[in-house]
Parts: C-alpha cells; structure tokens; sequence
C-alpha cells in the first residue's frame, strides 16, 4: 500500500500549528519555547560565563555546552529520568549545530550554558529545541553571525514530507518511513546538523534538502517574529 495521504490530514509541505515565545524563565540570561504541535521545547541560557575548572578554558574562543533532557512525564509510557545514551548524543548535536553560528571568538575562556528541556513529545523534539535554544541565545543577546531554523523531513515510501510525528515515524508499510532531521543556517543556507533515520537515495536527498530550505525560512520568520515580543500560538 503506498502513504498517500498523511495520517494527520496535513499537505507534504504542512508544518504543525507553530507555538514560540521568549522571555519565558525570568531568572535565565535568555529563553525561549518552541513547538511542532504537540512537541514542545523550552531552552534557558546562562552566560557567557568563566569556565571552571580553568584548565578547560580556551584563551582563544568559549564554547557552547548544552544539556537535553527529557521530562519524565513528556511521552505517554513515563521517561526515565536523568541523562540518558541519546540524551548526552542530542546535548552533543545540539552544541554542534549551535556553535557554527555563535561569534564565541569574542568570549574567550568561557563557557555559555544552554539547557534544554521536552515538556511534551511527539517526534521532532531534537529539532524543537535546536529551535528554542537558537531563539534563547539570540534574546540573551549573543552575538550570532546569523540564525538556524531545525526541522524533521521524512520520506514516507516514496513521498518526501515536512515536521515528521511519531504516528508517520513508525509507519511500516510499503517502504517504510526515513526520518531526516536538518539544521539549516539563516543566511548562507549551510546545514550545521543533518542526521539520517533509514534509507533514501541520493538524488532524493536533494529534494528533501529543498523541503528542509523552504520549511527552515517559514520557522525563521516564527523565531523572528517571537524574538520581536509576538507570542505566537497557532493551536488557538
């Protein structure tokens, strides 16, 4: 049987209902929430700030050091709580995707903490804090050489679809579903994250490249916009 119509109702292009606002945990140096419909992301920073212990510290440049977790209470069987395997690798793709875009040559020997946390999930939820974390960073006044927007692309037996869920992640008819999360900076259009969930020909990875751009500069504006004091919520 072939995935012809998405199981939510959704056009192949069609992200969820965007939820983004910032200014959302007073006593952080900046912060920010972000959501894929019910996959919700809030991201605190702390800093530019000494790196201890001083042994750590580079005289040339800082570094980004990000915590992803989890709530126990965000997926419907109970998380674990704590760090976890792919807690710590998500922390570790989220510092790189970040760090491209960060003028940290400006804050030698310090270190900017960004936590992250998912209060709800349903997929996406790497991209959904990639986002928060960017949006984070910006109100806390970093200096960045430009923005980056995440998002989800699957390929769903032979249909290249946009902000993939759970449901469509574990489709198994047909070919299955790829699960393709990009990362994609806002003025030269570099991928600072890509990541590869199955199987997909060469020539199509172009295409869904091209349905990372076009989704990445819609998120950019909800990141923009919310940056600028809108709260948005589209679920209302």
């Amino acid at each position: 049987m072939s995935y012809t119509k998405r199981l939510d109702g959704r056009k192949a292009d069609e992200l969820r209902p965007i939820k983004a606002e910032v200014g959302i945990i007073p006593n952080a140096d900046g912060s920010a929430l972000f959501a894929f419909g019910e996959t919700v992301a809030i991201a605190a920073v702390y800093g530019p700030k000494p790196l201890h212990p001083q042994h750590m510290q580079d005289p040339e440049r800082g570094i980004i050091r990000c915590v992803y977790n989890m709530l126990p209470f965000s997926v419907t069987e109970r998380a674990r709580p704590g760090p976890s395997r792919r807690s710590k690798e998500i922390s570790m793709i989220t510092e790189n995707a970040l760090s491209g875009v960060v003028e940290l040559k400006r804050f030698p020997g310090t270190v900017i903490d960004v936590e992250i946390m998912i209060l709800q999930a349903n997929a996406s939820t790497r991209c959904a804090g990639i986002n928060a974390a960017a949006m984070a960073l910006a109100h806390a006044g970093i200096v960045m050489k430009e923005m980056v927007s995440s998002v989800s692309i699957g390929k769903i037996d032979d249909k290249i679809v946009t902000d993939i869920t759970k449901a469509e992640e574990d489709y198994e008819e047909g070919e299955g579903a790829t699960d393709i999360p990009f990362t994609i900076s806002s003025n030269t259009h570099a991928i600072t994250h890509l990541q590869l969930d199955g199987k997909i020909q060469t020539e199509r990875l172009k295409e869904a490249y091209d349905a990372a751009l076009k989704a990445s500069k819609k998120i950019l504006d909800y990141q923009t916009r919310a940056l600028k004091g809108e709260k948005i919520d589209e679920n209302k």
